[in-house]
């Protein structure tokens, strides 16, 4: 009996000269689903294959028994055509059935402003198999991912941290043992593995035409370009390859006008985009080098000198606000808490419509209060409506158009420690303000761990006043009224 545990040592018994058709197809099925019998886990894993494979083996045997059989009748013809028909028939519906399931089962492409620095590791890793590298080629490799590891560019909580150690490893310990030069092969099942990774995000075809546009700024001679750019941006536009709900569809509009006016003004000599304006596009792209907690693993000896040039982004907070948290990273994390009627929503409000104002996209999720009159009053007397500032009365699945978030509160929302974590690794290029209910003594409402897991800790104590004692700038303070 031939069966999955004996198949390749048993088929090397049986004679293929006049077997059906549709037994060497089901052969070379088999073949190709275990990578010649090297692993069965999409025979394991995948209904559809195992019943395409059990249904050759099924007939298989059949076939291997009536063969063997002295007295057994031949069958006719018109039989064996028949049968080898329905088998192939079957066999190409398995297929069919195979396939859309392993297209249903393809992890989706999330759409993202800017691929990560993990992936876009991974990516030349993976472009690096099957060809022949030098030594210094390997050392210029392991040089930039270290270095990425120690700006805090690669975080060791992301979900390819794991990916990214073992590319770390297996390049060191080539670098250790090659001679000049090296093909370097990866196993298919490795290659596979990583070049999945690799298409699970993709950039906005958006994102990519706000920064050609962003580009031509203050540029002379860029008539031409610009004139190209337009003509890409109507074009993806009509054929639909931008959406109308593409999230940053009212930016394009802006862009497509600015540039129409551009190249209708034969003064103009050059696109001047206004600062706000710039400042908001820039927002969307978000910071090549954002502030990460990274992969503990350093080279084993640096140059104090490269050391202290390395380049750490951070927000550039200005103002009452530099005097109340300083000048944290550019996706810190900050709590805020106080007693009911003491102004740590006139606080955050104020905040939110600073950032709006001068560092890029905010949303405010105003659970505490909903989308109501008194968060309205709140925004006119603070004076913070902008086009950047965006509020809801929950929050949104995505995230990803914004760069500061505020979440009030975070006991309305019912959010745990690890709810934070999660938003956090999810998106580690943004900044999120928590804030919190108190109980009648005073402390925030919830986990001691909270306060442990951010970066800027605010109170506000009395009506009127907030203090600020967390890691950036502790003592600060200021009045909120």
């Amino acid at each position: 009996m031939i069966n999955t545990n004996n198949y390749f040592e048993q088929i090397k018994s049986v004679d293929f000269n006049g077997m059906p058709a549709a037994l060497i197809k089901g052969h070379e099925f088999i073949v190709k689903a275990t990578s010649n019998g090297s692993s069965w886990t999409s025979y394991q894993s995948s209904e559809a294959i195992k019943k395409t494979i059990d249904l050759y083996l099924s007939k298989l045997n059949e076939y291997v028994n009536n063969t063997s059989k002295a007295t057994k009748k031949q069958t006719t013809k018109a039989k064996q055509q028949e049968d080898e028909k329905k088998l192939i028939e079957e066999t190409l519906q398995k297929q069919k059935a195979m396939h859309k399931q392993k297209e249903a089962a393809a992890p989706a492409v999330t759409m993202v402003e800017r691929i990560p620095d993990e992936i876009r590791f991974i990516r030349r890793f993976v472009n690096l198999d099957g060809k022949t590298k030098t030594k210094e080629d390997v050392l210029r490799f392991v040089n930039s991912l270290q270095k990425a590891i120690l700006e805090k560019r690669i975080r060791k909580t992301s979900v390819h941290a794991g990916q990214i150690r073992m590319i770390q490893k297996k390049l060191i310990d080539l670098y250790n043992t090659m001679k000049a030069k090296t093909k370097i092969e990866l196993s298919q099942e490795t290659h596979n593995q990583l070049k999945e990774i690799v298409g699970t995000e993709k950039v906005f075809s958006s994102v990519s035409l706000i920064k050609a546009y962003i580009n031509l700024n203050g540029k002379p001679g860029m008539k031409k370009k610009a004139d190209g750019l337009l003509q890409r941006i109507t074009r993806m536009v009509d054929k639909q390859k931008i959406p109308a709900n593409d999230p940053y569809i009212d930016e394009l509009t802006l862009i497509t006008k600015n540039l129409e006016s551009f190249l209708n003004n034969p003064s103009e000599k050059t696109l001047s985009i206004e600062p706000n304006e710039l400042n908001g596009l820039n927002g969307i792209l978000g910071c090549n080098c954002t502030t990460l907690k990274g992969i503990p693993s350093k080279p084993a000896v640096m140059n104090s000198m490269d050391f202290a040039n390395l380049q750490f982004n951070t927000i550039g907070l200005q103002g009452k606000w530099f005097d109340l948290i300083g000048d944290p990273s550019s996706n810190f994390t900050a709590m805020v808490f106080g007693k009911p009627k003491m102004g740590k929503s006139y606080l955050c409000i104020d905040f939110a419509g600073y950032l709006a104002r001068h560092h890029g996209k905010v949303l405010y999720v105003a659970k505490e209060e909903g989308l109501d009159l008194t968060l309205q009053q709140k925004l006119r007397e603070k004076s913070v409506a902008h086009p950047n500032l965006s509020v809801a009365s929950i929050l949104p699945a995505n995230l990803n158009r914004y760069d500061f978030i505020f979440l009030d509160s975070v006991n309305k929302l019912q959010l745990k420690p690890e709810d934070l974590n999660k938003l956090k690794q999810q998106y580690p290029d943004k900044s999120f303000i928590y804030i919190f209910q108190s109980t009648k003594n005073g402390n925030f409402r919830g986990e001691n761990s909270f306060q442990h897991d951010v970066d800027v800790v605010i109170e506000v104590p009395e009506k009127g006043k907030a203090v600020q004692f967390g890691r950036f700038n502790q003592g600060g303070e200021i009045d909120i009224f």
